[in-house]
């Protein structure tokens, strides 16, 4: 934590000199320095006594009444970090969303890792702030979050309706069965928008199945006209 400047008994304004400085500092710099810490406290309440003017001395209860805010806002940190790392305990072996720079990752906290009053979430491997904390989920939650966005996944990537044909319907048949395999808990998680485009496909399908199969029946009635006209004609052949 920087060190507050005093000249004269004054506070020094180092916005200005440090611009340059400020804008390289990593966010958990910036958190330390967003308000008035414990150090810059007991400096400016030790500026304060130094500076004083001798012939009108400060009133020894302000000077408690500083000391005892001082040792509030000690104590309330200390609890804070103290709260922040039982939560943090509390979430090993949970499931958990992460909302990070690089995307939403989900998945078991297997340990909490400690490093310069930082707390972190080792999840899939890797290592998360957890202020990119979003969600904190029991197994039945996690798993339907999960078969929800695999559904969904695969529905995104089936074709829209006017570029769908019979060759997709393997695959928008594979779909309807995840969903019907779901629980009512589970089908809760899918978004309605990714269900009104599956029903929409069915629909289609059916259409197109339908006119394939008139075609095909179409195509048989040919070949039996086809076929007794052949065989009229042998027959009239032989008399």
């Amino acid at each position: 934590m920087p060190l507050v400047q005093i000249e004269n008994g004054k506070v020094v304004d180092s916005t200005a000199a440090g611009s340059s400085v400020d804008g390289k500092k990593s966010n958990a710099e910036s958190k330390s320095t967003s308000g008035l810490g414990k150090e810059a406290f007991l400096q400016l309440l030790v500026a304060q006594m130094q500076y004083q003017d001798p012939l009108e001395p400060m009133d020894n209860t302000e000077y408690i009444s500083q000391l005892a805010t001082f040792s509030q806002l000690e104590a309330i940190q200390n609890m804070t970090d103290k709260v922040s790392y039982s939560m943090a305990n509390d979430l090993v072996g949970k499931y958990v969303i992460l909302n990070t720079a690089n995307g939403t990752i989900n998945g078991k906290v297997d340990y909490v890792m400690y490093e310069n009053g930082d707390v972190f979430l080792a999840v899939n491997d890797g290592l998360y702030s957890i202020d990119d904390l979003d969600t904190v989920a029991d197994e039945s939650y996690y798993e339907a979050f999960q078969m929800a966005n695999m559904l969904m996944s695969m529905i995104a990537k089936l074709p829209s309706e006017e570029n769908l044909t019979a060759a997709n319907k393997k695959d928008v048949e594979a779909a309807r069965e995840v969903y019907d395999s779901m629980n009512q808990y589970q089908q809760g998680f899918v978004s309605k928008e990714a269900l009104d485009k599956l029903e929409k496909l069915e629909k289609k399908l059916k259409e197109i199945m339908g006119s394939s199969n008139d075609e095909d029946d179409k195509e048989d009635t040919d070949k039996g006209d086809t076929t007794d006209k052949t065989d009229k004609e042998d027959k009239t052949n032989a008399k």
